[in-house]
């Protein structure tokens, strides 16, 4: 076996783990509700897209979430180890967090403001319109 192959093969196996399987739940309980998510792989781990636009996914390491923010440095200033970036992050609007020491009602937080950042306007007066 390759070393793509063994990449590959070693996240299908951190995606079966008991950890992983629950946080996926957690994040599915929260997502697909709201109108117009879809889950599809990316990079080899699952990613949830609105309107064709991704907008969080489980990180290859299964224990680091990509989620997109327009107030990381917000999140990062208050807990810097739980939400962070690395290089790679630097000019995009996305910030990691660490699925060990997030709290679930900050993830819920960001969960939804992320999708409420990338629903088109349609989707956003949906969702407002069966939340009353």
């Amino acid at each position: 076996m390759n070393n793509r192959h063994q990449w590959r093969f070693n996240v299908s196996q951190r995606l079966m783990e008991p950890g992983t399987v629950a946080f996926l739940e957690f994040i599915r309980k929260i997502l697909m509700p709201l109108p117009g998510v879809t889950e599809k792989m990316c990079y080899s781990t699952p990613a949830f897209y609105v309107n064709k636009k991704i907008f969080c996914r489980l990180r290859e390491d299964c224990e680091t979430f990509v989620v997109q923010s327009l107030e990381r440095d917000k999140w990062m200033e208050t807990a810097p180890l739980t939400f962070y970036i690395t290089d790679h992050y630097l000019n995009t609007d996305y910030m990691l967090v660490d699925l060990k020491t997030v709290s679930p009602n900050d993830l819920k937080n960001l969960l939804l403001i992320a999708w409420h950042n990338r629903a088109p306007k349609k989707l956003i007066d949906e969702h407002e319109r069966l939340a009353k």
